[in-house]
């Protein structure tokens, strides 16, 4: 065990965990945050999709004992009241059906965004197509992405 002191949505939690206990767990287990989502353990489905200075990661597959004094935004740390560009398009073309996957899919977006605030169509599709939404809601998704790059 050891003890870590991690910069999460802006404020320092302390965990005392084994170094190779994956952030997802960290955040879910340890710190009740239960927004970030486990799918599949081995960082290809997209569900525990947080950032990590900014960029996307999968927290499933990452050990606490890397992340050191980067900063960790979370799906409950994107925006206080829900308001972020993408949460706000994610409601206007209503892109949820069973909502697993929103988390992620919305940290991906959030990332994309910022890395690049104008993507193209096919920019879009090849930065969330290791998001996987069982439901199908890829063409949503990809117009509510189009629409918060315009806000």
């Amino acid at each position: 065990m050891a003890t870590y002191n991690l910069k999460i949505n802006g404020k320092v939690r302390q965990v005392n965990v084994d170094p190779a206990t994956p952030l997802l767990w960290v955040l879910r287990d340890h710190l009740n945050m239960t927004g970030t989502k486990y799918g599949c353990g081995i960082a290809q489905c997209g569900a525990c999709t947080v950032h990590l200075e900014g960029n996307a990661i999968r927290s499933c597959q990452l050990p606490v004992s890397v992340v050191g004094k980067q900063a960790v935004t979370t799906i409950e740390g994107l925006s206080e009241k829900g308001d972020h560009p993408v949460q706000k398009a994610w409601l206007e073309h209503d892109v949820a059906q069973c909502g697993y996957c929103q988390a992620g899919q919305i940290m991906q977006a959030a990332s994309l965004l910022k890395n690049n605030p104008k993507p193209t169509d096919e920019e879009i599709e090849a930065q969330m197509s290791g998001n996987i939404c069982r439901c199908g809601t890829y063409l949503r998704i990809k117009e509510a992405v189009k629409s918060a790059a315009k806000k």
